[in-house]
This record gives structure tokens, sequence and C-alpha cells, in this order.
């Protein structure tokens, strides 16, 4: 006989926070870093902090793990206070940019030299060693191999077995593939999504990529100028972003200044033109606006192809992109972005006059 469980019991709960930040602010003399962040960071989660150089992302980490102490404010890891706690009696980790391996090392002496620290004998630390290599997808026959002879990506996989040893709660991540080369670093972008998904450990990423942020992440937490802007997973700060910068900042966009007529209607102020537009999302009453539309909702209108807003312009560059063909569209002085699928390209596209469209449901409306 089959049993109904109650509407409660299937619902999933969120993990609970294995990290809280309250009210955290970073001053250097008159400079404030960071200011009034609060953050829940739960337990098992890929979180990845982006934003601009210069927006307190690493001023950020460096009180994560223990490198600087916040001039106001908690950080409490499962409930216990760690504001002055240094990094090494915290169950954290942090892999630096650097990757601060030990030259004259071998790779298995590097990734067991968190367990000679604590003491473990000499068979125990290569047989752990050994087993974190297997993680990190290393040869065993590496075990003796000097770490500088290893590749750049070799290198960053060392790295993360080190970190793994220590057998952290947190492992901090300081922009760790930003000196790597492309195709690499799209490797290890998977690599490292696997290995949280393997581990089940909670990671804390920083960098300026919004695109590893998007490959890898469970939440992304966006700043500026010191200040966590937003918080949300990738689709969310995609697709619904709080404010302009964000939307600017997650890739490319199409924005056009717009406002008010006495009639109510929405009037281009950069491109002439009446334009229907999407109620903001702040629910806001807005006399200014701007209208921002991705390049992968835009299209190019045929004969008899409706939109809710149109504009016609002269195709002045392509670029390929592999699967998708980027149109530069030139709409008075305006440059507008449109990408189609390479199966829609356009047959001898420059200086071709085209109307482009797009409908007010896949555009943001946002406060100027």
């Amino acid at each position: 006989m089959l049993q109904t469980l109650p509407a409660d019991a299937l619902s999933t709960e969120l993990p609970k926070p294995i990290l809280q930040l309250v009210g955290i602010r970073k001053t250097f003399g008159a400079f404030t870093a960071v200011e009034n962040i609060d953050l829940d960071v739960r337990e098992g989660e890929f979180l990845t902090i982006v934003g601009p150089s210069g927006s307190g992302k690493t001023t950020l980490l460096r009180m994560l793990a223990g490198m600087d102490t916040p001039s106001e404010g908690n950080i409490t890891l499962h409930g216990k206070l760690i504001n002055d706690v240094p990094p090494n009696k915290r169950p954290t980790c942090l892999v630096f940019q650097s990757l601060a391996l030990f030259p004259h090392k071998s790779v298995g002496e590097n990734i067991a030299f968190p367990l000679k620290v604590k003491g473990v004998d000499a068979a125990a630390r290569k047989a752990r060693a050994l087993e974190l290599m297997r993680i990190v997808r290393l040869p065993e026959s590496y075990f003796d191999k000097n770490v500088m002879k290893c590749s750049g990506g070799e290198r960053q996989r060392v790295a993360l077995a080190r970190a793994l040893a220590y057998d952290p709660e947190v492992l901090f991540f300081d922009e760790p593939l930003s000196a790597i080369d492309y195709k690499l670093k799209k490797t290890l972008e998977k690599e490292l999504k696997d290995l949280h998904r393997e581990t089940g450990k909670t990671f804390i990423y920083i960098t300026h990529s919004l695109e590893e942020a998007m490959v890898m992440s469970d939440r992304i937490g966006v700043m500026r100028a010191g200040r966590l802007v937003q918080v949300g997973t990738p689709e969310e700060i995609y697709g619904a972003p709080v404010d302009r910068f964000v939307c600017e900042f997650v890739g490319e966009v199409n924005t056009l200044k717009v406002k008010r007529a006495a009639d109510g209607s929405w009037q281009g102020v950069d491109v002439p033109g009446t334009f229907t537009l999407a109620p903001p999302r702040s629910g806001a009453v807005l006399d200014e606006a701007f209208v921002v539309v991705r390049p992968e909702f835009m299209r190019i209108l045929g004969p008899g192809e409706s939109a809710d807003n149109r504009l016609g312009g002269v195709v002045y560059n392509e670029y390929s992109l592999g699967s998708r063909i980027q149109y530069q569209v030139r709409v008075g002085a305006k440059v507008m972005l449109v990408e189609l699928s390479r199966g829609r390209a356009l047959p001898a596209s420059l200086d071709r006059q085209v109307t482009l469209g797009w409908d007010a449901a896949d555009a943001f409306t946002l406060e100027s």
C-alpha cells in the first residue's frame, strides 16, 4: 500500500549557512574597501564573488580567510565568532593565484606537506597524497616528479590537492586561473566544478571573469565599490539583474535611454522612436529609464515579421563566435549588437540595411 507523504515532507530545505557575515566593513585609513556586507554562505555550495578591479572582492576574501580583520561587523563559522582567529587556526584553506608551491620539492612532497606538519607518518602521507592525486587527475607516476617540471595546469592541480590535504571545511580561491591559457582554463573550470561535487566542500571563489563564475557557481555575488550589489544564481544574475551596473557587467548588452512623453509613451533619447517597455522590476514609477537588451534577444526582422520594438540600421561589421555570428548594426550614432545562430547568418551582410526588433518581455527596464 502506497503511503502519501504530507506536502511539507516533499519540500527540500536549503543547506544551513556555514559562514555568516553581518555588517562587515573594512577601512584602510580614510579609504573604505568593503562596506556593509551581509552574506550567508551555505554549507557545500560553490559561491563566486565577481567584480571589477578595486571593487573589494580580494579584501573580502582576506577577511574570510583570516588574513585581515574586519573594522566593523562579525564573521561567524558554524555560529562561532572568528574575526580574530588566525588562518592556521581555522578549518579553511586558501589557494593563491601564485599557487605558492615549494619549487625544490616533488609533486608528492608538496601535496603531503600539510600532513607532515600534522605529524602524520610517511606511509600514511604517501597513501593520502596518491589518493588526492587521483582525485585531481594527476598520474601516480608524478609523485616523485619535481613540481617545477610540471605544466601550468598540472601545478594548478598540485595546489588543489595540497589544499585538500588540509581537509578544510571551506576552500578559498583567489583568481587561481587568471594566468592560464584559454583552453586549459576551460578544462580546469569543469574539473573544479567536478571536484566540488566529489568532495562536497564549501568553495568560495574570487574572480574578475564572469565567464568563470557562470560556468562553475551555485551562486554569484557581484561587488561594486566595496558593496555586494546582488547575490543570486547564475540564472538570476543574468536574467534578473537588479540594476544597470549588474546588467552591463554580466555580459554584453544594448542600452537605449528613454523618457516618458506627455501622453505616457516612452520616447527614445539617443535614437528616435516610440518604444514599448516592460515595467521596471523595482516597481518604481519612472520618467526616465534605460531599456537594456542582450544581443541574443535582438532579431533581424524579415518581411512580415513583427516585434514590439523596431529600429532601422546598417550592418557595419560581423564577428564569428563559433556557433554564432555577432553583428554590429549602426542606428544613427548608436551601435547595436545582434547575435544570430550560424544557420541564420545574413548573406553579404556588410553595409546591408536591416530592421532590428525585440519584444518588451525580452528586455530590462532599469533606472537611469
